[in-house]
């Protein structure tokens, strides 16, 4: 692979997509970090073998740009960026609810943007990301997108009006497991368990109902009807589910999520 690729802003998540990319191939001497804090870039030299670079050396030298600073913190980003940016370079946007649009009125006309909306899993490649164009990315311009962020995970594309609601699903999604299997090993012991016993036992529940919705193909009310028995105890539980309006829950923070992403785009950092 000879495209250089410049990771802008390299913290956990921009390090995780760099050590997914030299794991997928791509040479260290091929990609570029920049980082806030000098004694942070000298950690991923000594780490990755990649070359450390300022922000407007990042934009002058490679090919690809992977802007993965927070939403706050673009706008600055892009002014340092913009004046050294030409129209063939791929800008590559990691920043939950900002458009490509924002992008293509601070850069170069025609300048070729996509928006990507990965999440934590990267740490372990099981990202799920999100890849949209922009008004001037092609279909190279997606299929490089691809290659990148699919060395630590899986992507999908869609339209980019559908990205506030994967941001609210997936990107955000990660969160909302954890925050379940928090409340359910609390259940655990409330129930009596000792602590570990409760996170190992929901942790491995867990992992083996994703595997099952990922490869039996089966619809998730099928998948959940096999475990459900007349009278028995799951339809007990999943009553008091509903009693507690649990789906009405999540519906309600999955719309607050997708506002959010919206407020965002809008420059509400507030």
């Amino acid at each position: 692979m000879t495209q250089k690729v410049a990771v802008l802003g390299t913290g956990k998540i921009g390090e995780a997509l760099l050590s997914g990319m030299i794991r997928a191939g791509w040479a260290p001497a091929d990609l570029l970090v920049t980082a806030r804090r000098p004694e942070r870039a000298e950690e991923l030299r000594t780490r990755y073998g990649v070359t450390p670079v300022t922000n407007p050396e990042a934009a002058k030298t490679a090919d690809t740009l992977i802007l993965t600073v927070k939403p706050q913190d673009m706008g600055t980003l892009l002014d340092e960026l913009a004046p050294h940016v030409p129209n063939d370079r791929l800008v590559i946007s990691g920043a939950a609810g900002i458009p490509t649009s924002f992008f293509e009125a601070r850069l170069t006309p025609g300048t070729p943007v996509v928006r990507v909306m990965t999440n934590t899993p990267a740490l372990v490649d099981e990202a799920m990301s999100v890849i949209s164009a922009g008004s001037h990315a092609t279909a190279d311009h997606l299929a490089h997108a691809d290659e990148i962020f699919g060395a630590v995970g899986k992507t999908l594309r869609v339209p980019e009006s559908q990205q506030d609601a994967c941001t609210a699903l997936s990107g955000s999604g990660p969160a909302y497991f954890f925050y379940l299997v928090e409340a359910m090993t609390d259940a655990g012991i409330l129930l009596g368990l000792p602590r570990d016993k409760a996170h190992d036992l929901i942790v491995q529940s867990a992992i083996g109902a994703a595997v099952m919705l990922r490869d039996s193909g089966e619809h998730p009310v099928k998948l959940r009807e096999n475990v459900t028995s007349p009278a028995g105890t799951t339809i007990s539980a999943i009553r008091e589910l509903e009693n507690h309006g649990v789906r009405a829950a999540l519906i309600a923070a999955l719309e607050a999520a997708r506002d959010r992403s919206r407020a965002l785009a809008s420059g509400n950092t507030s």
